[in-house]
């Protein structure tokens, strides 16, 4: 069996097809290397310039050794063996995007920590709810999970700059689609998140944000 490459050896690759110097790259890909990356290492640390890491369709089971990267915008490792989202506290204050679709995540603890995170990419793992103290977050891509629950849902009411949400293929979209309740599955969603501007990739309308208003009934008087 070929050997794992290392983030070391995809670096100075990178470097030589392109002829620069990977610490002055802002856009770092090394995503789908052959052999893939098996692990995260402290070499990450030299890349200071770097605002979007890709290191998506490899086959590295553990995020790590973000310390040092000052100016990390995106990290993008979809495509990988992760089980848990780990470590990324260190890029807390800078990191707006996490791209993780499509790995064996089945919680989100972790995740609360990154008080910058505007998008949060989640489809294809094996998570059963949602997250609700990501202040600044306002997409959340969690198709095709294990959410079957609306109190899950409801969850999500938390994250008030919340506007594009995507839920399908998940139990309780799924339930809802084959029952040809497609309608009123928006409507329940949009009667528990308000804010929503997109909902599975479809914008809301007037309609559907009338009849989830109607639905919620009117608010209850201040005390």
């Amino acid at each position: 069996m070929a050997k794992a490459t290392t983030i070391k050896d995809a670096l100075k690759k990178l470097e030589e097809t392109r002829g620069v110097n990977a610490a002055e790259i802002e856009k770092v890909e090394l995503y789908g290397q052959c052999p893939p990356i098996e692990k995260m290492d402290a070499t990450l640390s030299t890349l200071k310039a770097c605002k979007h890491l890709s290191l998506s369709t490899n086959n590295i089971e553990k995020i790590s050794s973000l310390s040092g990267m000052d100016n990390l915008r995106i990290l993008s490792m979809g495509r990988n063996l992760l089980k848990k989202i780990e470590n990324v506290e260190v890029v807390a204050d800078t990191l707006e995007e996490l791209w993780l679709s499509y790995n064996q995540i089945e919680k989100l603890g972790g995740v609360e920590r990154l008080g910058q995170l505007r998008v949060l990419f989640l489809s294809n793992n094996k998570i059963h709810g949602g997250v609700e103290r990501l202040g600044q977050l306002r997409v959340l891509f969690l198709s095709n999970n294990k959410i079957r629950d609306w109190s899950e849902v409801e969850r999500l009411a938390a994250l008030e700059r919340l506007e594009d949400l995507l839920l399908v293929g998940n139990p309780l979209y799924n339930d809802f689609r084959d029952n040809n309740a497609i309608a009123e599955y928006r409507v329940e969603v949009l009667k528990r998140l308000s804010n929503l501007k997109k909902l599975d990739g479809v914008p809301v309308d007037v309609d559907e944000r009338d009849q989830a208003l109607q639905a919620r009934g009117p608010a209850a008087p201040a005390s």
